[in-house]
C-alpha cells in the first residue's frame, strides 16, 4: 500500500483514462505499437540533425516524478521533453518533503499546482502511477513501478530490434529469450506484453526461485530453467541483472553458481540465430549475468537501446500530448 493512498483496482481503471495515459501495454494493439514506432522513426531523424530540437511540445510542461533512483530513464525522458521544446519540472524523492513523511497525494497536490501537462512517474510501489492518474488531470507515463511494469523500456527494446536485426521483416516468427531474475523484473513483464502483441514468441529462463510460473499462462510465452534451451534459435537474447535490493534471502545458492548456470556468454550465443542480437536493459553487472566480452561484441545493441530511449520517449510524449488532438 502506498502511504496516504486508497487501494486502486487496476482492472477497473476507465478505458478512456487508460488510453490517455501510458501505464502499461495492456490494451495496446499491434497496429498502435507499430504506429508509435513510425513516429519514433521521425523523432530519430530529429536527433540526427545539427540542431536537435523541434517545437512540437512548445507550451507544454512535463514533470518527472522519480520516487526511486534512476539514471538512464530519467535523463532520457528529460532529454525527450526538451528536444521537443517542452518545459521540464524535475522531482526526486531524496531531499524532498517525502523524506519528512509527506504522503504521495499531498506531494502530487503541491506539484500539480505548477500546472504540468504530463507526469513521468517512477515509484517502488506497484500501481503508484495508476493511483496518480486517478488524482490528476495531467497525462501519466509509467517509468517503472515496483516489479510490475516498465512500458517505455519494452518499447525501446522492441524498436531497437526492429531497427538493428539483419533483414528484419516483422516480429512474426521471431523469438526473444529473456534470461535472469524474471521474478523481480518489470522489464521482463512489459517485454512479454509488447513482443507477444507484435507477434513474437518469448522464452523466459532463470532459476526456479526467480521464474514465476504464472507467466507461462500468457499466450506466446514459454518457461525453461535451461539457458541452452532458451537461447537456441533465438533472434534476440536479453540478460537481466540479479536485483539483490528486492530479493529475500535464500533465492540463490550462490552468485558463482548463478554465473555458471545462467550467464549469457559467447559459448551459449552460438546456439542462437546467426544474426541474433544481445540485449540488456541496464544497469549491467559485467561477468555476472552477461559476459563482459559479449557485452562489447558487434552483436550487442546495449548502447543502441540507451540511445533509442530518447526518440521512443519523444514519440510517447508527442502521442499522449499532441497525437490524440
Amino acid at each position: 500500500m502506498i502511504p496516504g493512498s486508497t487501494p486502486v483496482d487496476l482492472a477497473a481503471t476507465p478505458a478512456k483514462a487508460r488510453r490517455r495515459h501510458l501505464l502499461d501495454l495492456e490494451g495496446w494493439s499491434r497496429e498502435a505499437l507499430l504506429a508509435l514506432f513510425d513516429t519514433t522513426d521521425v523523432m530519430a531523424q530529429v536527433m540526427q540533425r545539427t540542431i536537435k530540437k523541434v517545437p512540437a511540445l512548445q507550451g507544454f510542461t512535463v514533470g518527472t516524478l522519480f520516487f526511486e533512483n534512476s539514471t538512464r530513464t530519467r535523463l532520457s525522458f528529460e532529454r525527450a521533453a526538451r528536444a521537443q521544446s517542452a518545459d521540464v519540472i524535475s522531482f526526486a524523492a531524496g531531499g524532498s518533503s517525502v523524506s519528512k513523511g509527506e504522503s504521495l497525494r499531498d506531494t502530487l497536490r503541491t506539484i500539480d499546482a505548477m500546472q504540468a501537462d504530463l507526469y513521468v512517474v517512477r515509484h517502488h510501489a506497484a500501481g503508484a502511477p495508476h493511483q496518480i492518474a486517478n488524482w490528476t488531470d495531467a497525462a501519466v507515463v509509467n517509468a517503472g513501478d515496483g516489479r510490475r511494469s516498465h512500458p517505455t523500456q519494452a518499447l525501446l527494446d522492441a524498436y531497437t530490434f526492429r531497427e538493428r536485426f539483419e533483414g528484419f521483416d516483422g516480429f512474426e516468427g521471431k523469438r526473444l529469450a529473456i534470461v535472469g531474475d524474471v521474478l523481480h523484473s518489470r522489464v521482463a513483464r512489459s517485454n512479454v506484453s509488447a513482443w507477444t502483441t507484435l507477434g513474437a514468441e518469448v522464452v523466459l529462463c532463470g532459476p526456479r526461485t526467480l521464474l514465476p510460473a504464472e507467466l507461462a499462462e500468457q499466450p506466446g510465452v514459454t518457461l525453461t530453467h535451461r539457458v541452452e534451451e532458451a537461447v537456441e534459435g533465438a533472434h534476440a537474447v536479453m540478460a537481466l541483472r540479479l536485483q539483490h535490493e528486492r530479493m529475500a534471502s535464500g533465492l540463490l545458492p550462490s552468485q558463482a553458481e548463478y554465473r555458471q548456470r545462467y550467464q549469457v556468454n559467447s559459448e551459449r550465443m552460438r546456439l542462437a540465430h546467426p544474426d541474433a542480437l544481445v540485449m540488456h536493459p541496464g544497469p549491467m553487472n559485467r561477468d555476472v549475468e552477461i559476459e563482459g566480452v559479449l557485452a562489447d561484441d558487434p552483436r550487442s545493441v546495449i548502447e543502441a537501446q540507451v540511445a533509442n530511449g530518447v526518440p521512443v520517449r519523444m514519440a510517447v510524449l508527442y502521442t499522449l500530448l499532441v497525437g490524440s488532438r
